[in-house]
């Protein structure tokens, strides 16, 4: 498993979850590469399989391969500071992402053909900056939120806003749930839980602080963290609290990743959940430990820089795409008569 993490000062960080005789006791998080990718501050960064992309106020998103630990190139035609990156990724292709939609400060949104990286099309969705974005798992829509205080729906396919509605408070962040049939928008400490083909609002989650990432896990859950420093899952059903990591960090939290099992156990639910904050300190946890008094983390790394994104990608995608490139120089291969 990888994490990737942006931080204000510019710098990039990669690093490997890795595990030995498949126990959990023996987790580390190994970095991969560390270094100045952007001009100014990444904003937002993305993991699909071994392809990585970040965002920063420098109107660039940089392209990173994590196979090779290296930054391939970059994408100069952002229209202003990057906010929001998201790779998507048919089942049919499992490794590689087959796009890339960013979001800008601007109002605008871009779609790229990500093999290889070519822009497509740069559409106006907000009067104002676009905070959060979330691409639908079939790929065929996605949900914005703004400065506007404005949430909007994009046509993917058509490439066009389709919907467009005010707001009574700005949303920072917005997410769908791992099947598409709802989505979650954080409003300061309050986060709405509602039906994606109508809107309609579900329930409501309201936390003790701000909240400023959020990140649905599997069975109806969705984890959330900000400036209680709390790493929380909510019950999105009962709207009430599932359990909660108290102090997890020493500072607000910045991003959350929901990794996938390791190889070898006999969960079928993931039950890893990596955690940054803005104290430079990366931490996954064993969330099965939550409901002990003080739960360790099962590995964490000290980037020392102010954390302002995490995002992750399963091994086992990784695995996938090693496979599929043997297989593809196997078909190569000229057969003997």
């Amino acid at each position: 498993m990888s994490l990737v993490a942006g931080s204000y000062e510019r710098f990039i960080w990669g690093f490997k979850l890795k595990t030995l005789k498949h126990s959990t006791e023996t987790l580390t998080l190994s970095p991969i590469f560390s270094f100045p990718s952007h001009l100014s501050p990444i904003k937002c960064v993305a993991v699909a399989g071994t392809v990585a992309v970040s965002g920063g106020s420098d109107d660039t998103i940089k392209i990173y391969d994590l196979s090779t630990s290296s930054e391939v190139g970059s994408l100069n035609d952002p229209t202003a500071t990057v906010t929001s990156l998201s790779l998507f990724t048919p089942p049919s292709l499992s490794s590689f992402p087959r796009n890339l939609f960013s979001a800008y400060d601007d109002g605008n949104i871009s779609f790229y053909d990500a093999d290889p990286f070519v822009h497509l099309k740069t559409l106006k969705i907000h009067k104002k900056g676009v905070n959060d974005m979330s691409v639908h798992p079939s790929g065929k829509l996605a949900l914005t939120v703004g400065r506007d205080s404005c949430l909007a729906m994009v046509n993917l396919v058509r490439g066009r806003r389709s919907f467009y509605c005010k707001m009574g408070k700005e949303a920072s962040v917005v997410k769908f749930d791992c099947s598409g049939d709802k989505f979650f928008m954080g409003m300061d400490e309050k986060i709405s839980v509602h039906e994606a083909e109508d809107a309609k609002l579900i329930v409501e989650l309201e936390a003790n602080k701000k909240v400023l990432c959020i990140a649905p896990g599997m069975n109806g859950l969705l984890y959330t963290g900000g400036e209680d420093k709390n790493l929380t899952a909510w019950d999105t059903v009962s709207g009430k609290v599932a359990y909660c990591i108290e102090d997890a960090h020493s500072a607000r939290l910045k991003g959350i990743v929901v990794l996938s099992k390791i190889d070898g156990t006999s969960d079928d639910e993931p039950f890893l959940v990596a955690s940054a904050s803005s104290d430079g300190i990366i931490r996954v946890w064993d969330v099965r430990m939550a409901n002990k008094a003080k739960p360790n983390p099962l590995a964490e790394a000290n980037t020392k820089s102010r954390l302002t994104c995490l995002a992750g990608s399963s091994i086992k995608s990784m695995k996938r795409k090693e496979e599929q490139q043997q297989q593809q120089q196997q078909e190569e291969e000229p057969k003997g008569l």
